[in-house]
């Protein structure tokens, strides 16, 4: 079955496809099992090949330089960080009708945790702060810069029109109220540092309630550390947030930003998805419901 489409000039992508490039590329990997894998992914998509492999193909042609982005910087990155991240194993080529470029990447094994926090422990929510900390420690020389990386500003007129299609979906004079106290927060005075930009609860991969496995870092690059907070506000209740908060020693001002990013992505994520993809419409209206509370109690 072909793999459902969210964007308009997506490839036609299905099982048989990933078989015949599976043959003419790799030969030795062609009689594997493929099947497809049910993802929250919205640019690539996935098939697991055998038992520790998965096949990653852009659904867009957007999504090319992302994924060259990770051949490129995964493996330097990997060996400073606290838990498993992709391997690339190969790269294929354009041909049997698929236009981009495509890649075997090493299986991670884990499921995506829970949105709504119930779940997520303080252990959990360290293991977090543990890898986004370890990130921010790789030297960023050479990096590129992250997809979300700068000030919050350049994002003002797609968050304030994607609150205008949402009158009567959300409480859309508290969402602007929530994000126009984003925008008065203090820029980042710091030096750039290495961010994942996505770290959204598809990305993350959990066991035994600990964090296994962080993927797709198709946004990853240089930038200020506010974006990498964004997952505090989908996965963590109130209480694991702050141990989230303080393990990672935020101040108040980039705690503040990291909440506008939440709320900003989220925003926009909602009007197009809600009938795209159910399962990221669903997380989008969390994180602005919880966005919008935990901005209430501050100004309370």
């Amino acid at each position: 079955m072909p793999s459902a489409k969210m964007h308009a000039h997506e490839a036609d992508i299905d099982a048989h496809l990933v078989r015949r490039l599976l043959a003419a590329q790799f030969p030795d990997w062609a009689d594997l099992g493929v099947e497809p894998v049910d993802s929250n992914g919205t640019v690539n998509a996935i098939y697991r090949l055998g038992d520790d492999m998965a096949v990653r193909l852009p659904r867009i042609e957007g999504g090319v330089a992302d994924v060259r982005r990770e051949v490129l910087h995964l493996p330097r990155l990997a060996p400073s960080l606290p838990v498993a991240i992709p391997a690339p194993l190969g790269q294929g080529e354009p041909g049997e009708g698929f236009p981009w470029p495509w890649y075997v990447y090493r299986w991670l094994e884990g499921a995506n945790p829970v949105v709504g926090g119930a779940g997520q422990s303080a252990l959990f929510a360290a293991d977090l702060a543990e890898f986004v900390m370890a990130l921010q420690r790789v030297d960023p020389a050479g990096a590129p810069a992250a997809y979300r990386s700068g000030h919050l500003a350049p994002r003002d007129a797609d968050t304030r029109d994607a609150i205008s299609q949402l009158h009567g979906v959300i409480d859309t004079d508290a969402a602007t109220a929530a994000w126009d106290a984003a925008l008065r927060t203090p820029r980042w005075e710091g030096p750039p540092v290495w961010v994942h930009a996505d770290l959204q609860p598809g990305n993350l991969l959990a066991a035994d309630g600990r964090l296994g496995a962080v993927i797709d870092f198709g946004c990853m690059g240089y930038g200020e550390p506010a974006v990498d907070l964004m997952t505090a506000w989908s996965l963590m209740a109130a209480d694991v947030r702050e141990t989230f908060r303080t393990a990672l020693g935020v101040d108040d001002a980039t705690w503040a930003r990291g909440r506008g990013w939440a709320l900003s992505i989220a925003l926009i994520e909602l009007p197009y998805y809600r009938t795209r993809n159910a399962t990221i419409a669903r997380i989008a209206r969390h994180v602005i419901e919880e966005v919008l509370a935990d901005h209430a109690g501050v100004n309370r």
